[in-house]
């Protein structure tokens, strides 16, 4: 469904860009602060008041732990929990597996961050294992503390939240003096941006270390084994693709990243649960803008974008 903005705001208040094809909002992201980078992969804000009333339909998939800072509506998750609601309050969700359906009853204003790979570990000592598919209600790093409380609010820009955001980090980093996410985690996500058609044997013998222990890094710090990290960045591509948030130059590339049709279909299916036909049939508002960043993130850690710069399906 396309997201009926609320026209009586657009004059008032500056809302995100939107796609090329389609005109679905998205998010406003970017790079975190370089004292921050280490931890943080992308921030991530979005409003976008809808008209009374309106119900959006849609999910995510996140390839990371995101720290969300939710307000003025109610969202209705299907997680490994099950299905439950939330309002005006900062959540942690895990990374996913497959996709997770979302509801979303009001204005979409939401602010976050995603955490690196390897991140929520080294600032935390949790494993991304013990948080696949789950969503924790709590405020982790302190971004609703006194001070930063009313910044959570329509009233303020998502340039504020993201701010905010990196004030309450910075507080969090300085106060636990975390170490930086594993390397082998740091230099895994990279090659899943790459060439997520390496095996995961050869992908260790070039950081020089023994399989099993990839295995153990990547599924403390994915949540996922290894080749399952690799499948899904290879189907996120695709989503991205079919929902005109990535670079139209690289298709060809995308596509031949699988051996046939059968193959792309099962694979895709195995993490959207629909056919990438029957995916595309139907625009995906909520999933359009993770993608999105996602992608934004991937391009420029991959140097095929500039920080800052005009993106292709924008």
């Amino acid at each position: 469904m396309e997201i009926p903005v609320d026209p009586g705001v657009i004059a008032t208040r500056r809302l995100a860009a939107v796609t090329r094809d389609g005109g679905q909002p998205l998010s406003e992201n970017r790079r975190a602060a370089d004292d921050l980078d280490p931890w943080i992969g992308r921030l991530v804000a979005a409003k976008i008041p809808t008209m009374p009333d309106t119900v959006i339909s849609c999910g995510m998939v996140n390839d990371l732990a995101y720290v969300r800072s939710i307000f003025g509506a109610r969202w209705t998750a299907t997680s490994k929990e099950g299905r439950k609601q939330y309002e005006d309050q900062v959540l942690l969700f895990g990374p996913h597996s497959k996709f997770m359906p979302l509801t979303c009853e009001g204005h979409v204003f939401s602010a976050g961050f995603g955490l690196r790979a390897g991140a929520l570990f080294a600032l935390t000592g949790r494993s991304c294992a013990e948080m696949l598919d789950r969503i924790a209600p709590e405020d982790t790093f302190g971004l609703l503390q006194d001070d930063l409380r009313e910044i959570h609010s329509g009233e303020h820009s998502p340039a504020e939240w993201t701010l905010a955001m990196e004030e309450a980090m910075r507080r969090f980093i300085a106060k636990n003096d975390p170490p930086p996410p594993d390397p082998v985690s740091t230099a895994f996500e990279l090659q899943a941006f790459r060439d997520p058609n390496i095996s995961p044997a050869d992908f260790a013998e070039e950081q020089g270390i023994a399989l099993r222990t990839l295995e153990r890094t990547v599924r403390r710090d994915f949540g996922i084994p290894p080749k399952r990290v690799l499948r899904r960045a290879r189907a996120l591509d695709l989503a991205a693709l079919l929902c005109g948030v990535a670079d139209d130059a690289e298709e060809d590339e995308l596509m031949l990243r699988y051996f046939d049709q059968s193959h792309l279909i099962r694979e895709f299916s195995a993490f959207f649960g629909v056919t990438p036909k029957k995916f595309r049939s139907k625009p995906r508002p909520l999933l359009t803008i993770v993608l999105e960043q996602r992608q934004a993130r991937r391009l420029e850690e991959l140097g095929r974008l500039d920080e800052g710069a005009k993106r292709p399906w924008i």
